[in-house]
């Protein structure tokens, strides 16, 4: 397997990761396809470190490790909001959430 299959595979997670955040309604479903296309992005980062020449080997493993980093706190605070609006709102459904309308 060569660096060509592993970005073939980035570049499907990404668009099933984007598809999925455009079109679920339910703020769940719009935070999985959030962290699809976080996974990607991250494989393509250690298939780049594992296939390229570089002088560092270790900074793109340290790069994706820091980014799975920054995704879990970015999911924690987003499940947190989405909790917070469905005690207040009884629903996840993005379209009736109009908190921020005036």
């Amino acid at each position: 397997m060569g660096l060509e299959h592993f970005l073939v595979l980035s570049a499907l997670l990404f668009g099933v990761g984007l598809f999925m955040a455009l079109s679920k309604r339910n703020i769940i479903g719009i935070l999985m396809g959030i962290e699809l296309m976080f996974n990607a992005v991250n494989l393509s980062l250690v298939s780049f470190a594992r296939f390229l020449e570089a002088a560092e080997r270790l900074s793109g493993q340290v790069f994706v490790v820091f980014s799975i980093t920054v995704a879990a706190a970015e999911a924690a605070v987003a499940l947190a909001l989405a909790v917070a609006i469905y005690r207040r709102r009884e629903s996840v459904d993005v379209d009736r959430i109009n908190l921020l309308r005036w």
